[in-house]
C-alpha cells in the first residue's frame, strides 16, 4: 500500500492543472499488464517455497517485505526521473517481489472452503470490471469533483495503512483481528481501492507527461494489486478462516 506518497504527490500536482498527459494512460497499461504477470510468477513461485519448504517461507516473507518497501521507493524516484533503462529492471523485481509477499495470502484463499481458486478468479474479475467502470467514470470528472475525490481518497488510504500495520504487529504476537472486525477492514479496502482507480484515471494525465509512463503505470499497478488484495481478503473473511 505504498501509493499514499503518490496520492500525496499527484493532490500537489494536479491542482488547478489541464491535462499534461492524455495518451499516459494508454502508454503505462502495457507496463501494468506486464508488472501483474510478474506478480503472478512471484505468487507461483512463493506458493512452491510455502507447500515445499514452509520454515523457511515466513524469514523471506519478511526479507521480501523490508525489500518491496526500499525497492519501492528507489523505483519510484528513477521511473520519475526519466531512466528507464534502470526502472525497468528494479520495477520488475519489485512486480515480483510482490507476488512473493502475496502468496501467502493467495495460501490461505486456496485453502478456505468457499473461496479456493474460484474466488481467486473473482478478485482478479473484480478488479477488471473495476477498470472499465473506473475509466468512465474518472475520465469524465468535473475539476471540483476529481480532486474531492482525490483527496477523501488520500486520507482513507493513510488511516487504512495505518490500521494494516496494526494488524500485522499485532500478528506477529499471536494478536488476531476478530472476523467481524476483518470484513469491516477489508470491505473498506475495496471500497477505498475502487475509489483510487478513479482517482487514476483524473489525476494521472494531470500529473504526468505522456513520456513519464512509467511512473504512472507503478500508480496503476499499486492501486489494482492492493484491491485485488482487499477482494481477496474480503471474501476469506466472509468464509471464515482455518
Amino acid at each position: 500500500m505504498s501509493n499514499t506518497s503518490n496520492f500525496r504527490e499527484a493532490f500537489r500536482n494536479a491542482q488547478s492543472q489541464a491535462l499534461v498527459g492524455p495518451n499516459v494512460i494508454a502508454k503505462a497499461l502495457p507496463y501494468v499488464g506486464g508488472g501483474l504477470v510478474l506478480t503472478a510468477l512471484g505468487t507461483y513461485g512463493g506458493l512452491g517455497i510455502i507447500r515445499t519448504n514452509p520454515q523457511i517461507f515466513f524469514p523471506t516473507f519478511i526479507g521480501a517485505v523490508v525489500l518491496e518497501l526500499i525497492l519501492f521507493f528507489v523505483a519510484q524516484n528513477v521511473a520519475e526521473k526519466g531512466n528507464k533503462g534502470l526502472a525497468l529492471p528494479l520495477l520488475a523485481t519489485y512486480s515480483l517481489l510482490s507476488g512473493y509477499t502475496l502468496s501467502g495470502l493467495v495460501f490461505v484463499a486456496l485453502r478456505t472452503q468457499g473461496v479456493g481458486i474460484q474466488g481467486i478468479g473473482f478478485a482478479a474479475l473484480g478488479c477488471g470490471v473495476t477498470f472499465i467502470v473506473a475509466r468512465q467514470i474518472g475520465s469524465n470528472l468535473s475539476e471540483q469533483d476529481g480532486m474531492a475525490l482525490t483527496k477523501t481518497v488520500s486520507l482513507g488510504i493513510i488511516a487504512l495503512v495505518v490500521v494494516c500495520l496494526t494488524q500485522f504487529v499485532f500478528a506477529l504476537f499471536g494478536v488476531y483481528t476478530p472476523n467481524w472486525l476483518e470484513i469491516a477492514i477489508s470491505g473498506l479496502g475495496v471500497f477505498l481501492f475502487a475509489g483510487a482507480s478513479v482517482v487514476d484515471f483524473y489525476i494521472l494525465p494531470r500529473t504526468y507527461r505522456n513520456d513519464q509512463y512509467l511512473p504512472a503505470a507503478l500508480s496503476m499497478y499499486l492501486t489494482y494489486i492492493n484491491l485485488f488484495i482487499f477482494i481477496l481478503r474480503l471474501l476469506i473473511a466472509i468464509n471464515g478462516r482455518d
